[in-house]
């Protein structure tokens, strides 16, 4: 089982991809196929392959030969239980930065602030 974050990842790619290359947007169209079964694929390359770490073109790469590919071995889609860490960042809401309040102008004091005092002029 792969992380919602992961999935979305390469699900996101995979749409780009077909929106800006028609031979490619009718493979990805392709029945019997799924995101989830890609992760899974991708998954199993990757602990097959023994590395811990890739380019984000590799894992791409990956994605695509599984929608190319129309004979993939069933080994490549057994469920493996795996940690993924992407580096993709997920924007979180930021609170708007309050604004500061405007501040009461000072009064200047004037011969006629004080009520007590009176004056003739």
């Amino acid at each position: 089982m792969v992380s919602e974050q992961f999935k979305q990842t390469i699900e996101n790619y995979l749409q780009v991809r077909a929106n800006t290359d028609e031979l490619f947007a009718q493979t990805f169209a392709k029945e019997g196929k799924s995101i989830d079964q890609c992760c899974t694929y991708i998954l199993n390359k990757v602990k097959e392959s023994g590395q811990m770490g890739f380019a984000d073109e590799e894992i791409y790469g990956l994605a695509t030969d599984y929608y190319d590919e129309d004979d993939i071995d069933p080994k490549y889609l057994k469920d493996i239980n795996a940690r993924v860490v992407t580096n993709a960042h997920i924007n979180k809401p930021q609170p708007k930065p309050q604004e500061p309040k405007p501040q009461p102008k000072a009064k200047k004091a004037s011969k006629n602030d004080n009520p007590q005092q009176l004056t003739l002029f």
